[in-house]
């Protein structure tokens, strides 16, 4: 099982994965694909996402049974923590107050 998340990425990108898989949300896929398959999608939204973003999510023999990837998409990281994958997100740094005097 897969499911595969676009944001801000070209439609004909959207077209060529809907041949594949089913897409029940604009930019959110879902299927069951062989992983060879999979990974040649994964390989072609990278190379057409742009300036947009991906995230896949996809069955995997882990604790959770899952592992996740993502691209383009800077804020939200996984990351491994003793074999659980938890998401990182980066906070905006608070730029300081002017000093009164």
């Amino acid at each position: 099982m897969v499911v595969l998340i676009l944001t801000a990425t070209p439609t004909g990108l959207r077209g060529e994965l809907s041949r594949w898989l089913l897409e029940p949300k604009a930019g959110v896929f879902v299927g069951n694909v062989s992983a060879r398959i999979r990974e040649k999608l994964w390989d072609k939204v990278i190379k057409e996402c742009k300036d947009g973003s991906a995230v896949m999510v996809l069955s995997a023999k882990t604790e959770q049974g899952y592992a996740i990837k993502t691209h383009g998409d800077s804020n939200r990281i996984p990351v491994d923590m003793e074999g659980v994958t938890l998401i990182k997100r980066k906070v905006a740094k608070a730029t300081p107050a002017p000093a009164q005097t």
